[in-house]
């Protein structure tokens, strides 16, 4: 699931998801749901292009104030840091521009009031029942490539991450913190590919480095995704 905040697009963009429509009776079951629970939050559509698709978007869930708060916060100590190959040699003082990912926040007050958000719990249990637990919490940062392309992070199922089943169970509440399009870095997300077994995973080859556990999926062919 995503859950951004970012404005409507434009007249005539074409948007990938359902994210409104009439509620479906709790009792109406023309299928049967594999990922989804019976709720009074989730559109029939919504159910259906998540059956399907295996992604949300829930525009302008979380306010503007909040994600300035989670921005102000972004430079927490003592938590577990990851930097970027390329840049982290280049660059000996801790900046932003250095840092790729976060991890592990739930230490840090104010970004874990991210999983505390109620309007944000509220699409979590259509999907995990009301017993939520936060499995794996993380800010991540893309700083300017230094050309290197190692600010890439290959394609990769989450299940190669997570040890724990069952998988119909787990999903991800990501929130962008900025506009963000291909351009920048955003989200992508192949359609689908949730119904798919997890395949092996490694290092990719490339020439200018890889980051740290940006693991990706070994025999992925983006010309035949």
């Amino acid at each position: 699931m995503v859950l951004g905040h970012l404005g409507r697009p434009s007249a005539g963009a074409v948007v990938a998801s359902p994210t409104s429509g009439p509620i479906a009776p709790a009792s109406f079951h023309p299928q049967q749901f594999q990922y989804t629970l019976d709720n009074d939050v989730l559109s029939m559509e919504q159910r259906k292009f998540y059956e399907d698709n295996g992604f949300l978007v829930i525009k302008n869930l979380v306010s503007d104030a909040d994600i300035q708060c989670f921005r102000e916060e972004s430079k927490p100590v003592g938590l577990m840091v990851m930097r970027d190959v390329s840049i982290a040699k280049s660059e000996y003082s801790p900046s932003e521009k250095t840092i790729s990912k976060i991890q592990d926040f739930q230490e840090d007050k104010e970004l874990f009031r991210f999983c505390t958000l109620q309007e944000v719990l509220k699409y979590v249990e259509c999907f995990t029942g009301p017993n939520i637990m936060a499995m794996h919490t993380m800010l991540i940062n893309k700083p300017p490539d230094t050309g290197k392309k190692t600010s890439r992070h290959p394609l990769h199922q989450d299940l190669h991450y997570f040890p724990f089943r069952p998988s119909n169970r787990i999903v991800c509440a990501w929130t962008a913190m900025e506009h963000i399009e291909r351009n920048n870095g955003c989200l992508v997300v192949l359609p689908g590919t949730h119904k798919c077994c997890l395949k092996p995973h490694d290092y990719p080859q490339w020439e200018g480095g890889v980051n740290a556990m940006f693991h990706g999926i070994q025999d992925y062919d983006e010309d035949h995704a």
